[in-house]
């Protein structure tokens, strides 16, 4: 059934506060440019509203500068290196491929913690000193450079790491599946002729973590359309899929995919569906008066609430024409810089990292909800366009995402400048959690590269996250804590 303008409107009108969450949509106090939104809490729904004690700040304190020169981060907390292109090796003895991007962790025989971890290379082979191996069986396309290796990190603290698939293209973000396997996302539309490819990319591929027989002949699923893929996550009650595209010219969709009527989904399932299965659609977003928005940096204001509804895309495999571009104005609703997803809290966290002159209102960061049941799309916090991105202090750029044990939000920045790992609070209030203070620039004119991949162990204990460039796997620690900050 959809949701039309004239439905979303009524609802609105009768909750006075819209379709909202229960709970807070707080404003990012510390972004600058952020926008004030109060509390809004819709009567006879339950659930704790997660507030932060406004009376402090929140977080774990001021970062202390590494005598290392790597990582910045809050006293009582401590990092390893696990893994760093070009330095450390894999169980076939070449070098750790670069560019260490979308990660999610799994429980690993006897204790250990297994990674997925996506490297983000493009083009051909030869562009770059250290590409995925092409390790037999796990090839899709011998000319492509990226790929996924596994990272198992055992009880006594030894580091393992091979390849779980090769040949692919551009791996960004992807997402972790409830049956325990990886949905790695290829952010290209290159098809076979084109930058020395062989066959078409713009494919989602499943990795299993931990059975390697299952991971051999990689077949991309076609269901899930051809297009810049950025980030995926399974609704595990509805089994729909949700999907990013990081894509300008036009700006990029959201995507929603249902599975075929009786299919059930489970381990290796989705390489078996055919090309056309299920039902691929993009969103049409409606304001609480009922009028259609184009795109999502129309939202201004934290606590913004859209309807949602779905339109089903023409030609999911782009055989002539891209996706985002099969849609005349006012069919669907576009974002700039679509990135990580995480599920939680019963629906979909969602970044657009940011949007410039290509969008009607220009910000320096969003993260929306899509709430299912409801249909509905909640900015939770946004980020003002940083006036000066090489001062410390002010986050621009969210990428990568995750749900955090002790509550909110933990993000990795992908922004200009100074780059962290950024927590935010229920209420979308936000704190530095790490600093990446390895330059890659000069004294003169520094540059940090952005983390990526961040994500917590199966017990909550570790914090993972990547420094993309040159490829670096960090494992934090510390005293992690639960509490209204």
């Amino acid at each position: 059934m959809s949701l039309t303008r004239r439905d979303f409107a009524r609802r609105s009108a009768i909750t006075g506060a819209g379709v909202a969450l229960a709970g807070s949509v707080g404003a990012l106090a510390t972004a600058p440019g952020a926008l004030a939104a109060e509390e809004t809490v819709v009567d006879g729904e339950d659930g704790e509203d997660g507030a932060d004690a406004l009376g402090g700040a929140p977080g774990y304190g001021p970062l202390v500068p590494d005598p290392k020169g790597l990582l910045a981060l809050p006293a009582g907390f401590s990092y390893r290196v696990l893994t760093h292109s070009g330095k450390t090796k894999l169980e076939s003895g070449e070098f750790t491929p670069s560019n260490h991007d979308g990660t999610a962790t799994f429980d690993g025989p006897r204790g250990a913690t297994l990674l997925v971890n996506n490297h983000e290379l493009g083009g051909p082979r030869s562009k770059w000193p250290h590409p995925v191996p092409l390790t037999e069986g796990l090839v899709y396309d011998p000319a492509a450079s990226g790929g996924c290796t596994v990272v198992e990190v055992r009880r006594d603290g030894h580091v393992a790491e091979w390849v779980g698939i090769a040949g692919t293209a551009t791996n960004c973000a992807g997402g972790s599946t409830p049956w325990g396997t990886w949905l790695t996302c290829e952010e290209t539309e290159d098809r076979a002729g084109q930058n020395g490819m062989t066959k078409d990319h713009g494919y989602v591929f499943e990795v299993d973590p931990t059975d390697k027989r299952a991971n051999r002949a990689p077949k991309p699923v076609k269901a899930l359309g051809r297009y810049a893929h950025e980030a995926v996550v399974v609704d595990p009650k509805r089994g729909h899929l949700y999907l990013t595209e990081d894509a300008s010219g036009p700006n990029g969709l959201l995507y929603r995919w249902t599975p075929p009527h009786g299919f059930e989904h489970g381990r290796g399932k989705l390489r078996g569906l055919a090309d056309d299965a299920g039902v691929l659609k993009a969103p049409k977003c409606y304001d609480s008066g009922g009028r259609f928005v184009d795109d999502l940096s129309r939202a201004t204001k934290t606590g913004t609430v859209y309807g949602v509804d779905w339109v089903e895309v023409p030609d999911r495999d782009a055989r002539t024409v891209p996706v985002r571009k099969q849609f005349d104005a006012g069919e669907i609703t576009r974002a700039r810089k679509l990135e990580g997803m995480w599920w939680g809290d019963g629906g979909v966290y969602i970044v657009a990292s940011f949007a410039r002159d290509e969008s009607p209102v220009q910000h320096d960061g969003q993260v929306w909800f899509y709430h299912p049941s409801r249909r509905t799309l909640t900015l939770k916090v946004l980020f003002g366009v940083n006036p000066d991105p090489s001062k410390d202090g002010a986050f621009d750029g969210p990428d990568n995402i995750t749900v955090s044990p002790y509550g909110g939000l933990v993000i990795a920045e992908d922004g200009e400048g100074v780059q962290h790992l950024i927590g935010a609070t229920e209420r979308g209030r936000t704190y530095p959690i790490a600093r990446n203070e390895l330059n890659a620039g000069t004294p003169e004119e520094p540059s940090y590269s952005e983390f990526t991949g961040v994500t917590f162990s199966p017990d909550g204990k570790t914090l993972y996250a990547n420094i993309q460039t040159p490829g670096i796997m960090l494992a934090i620690t510390g005293p992690w804590r639960r509490g209204r900050h």
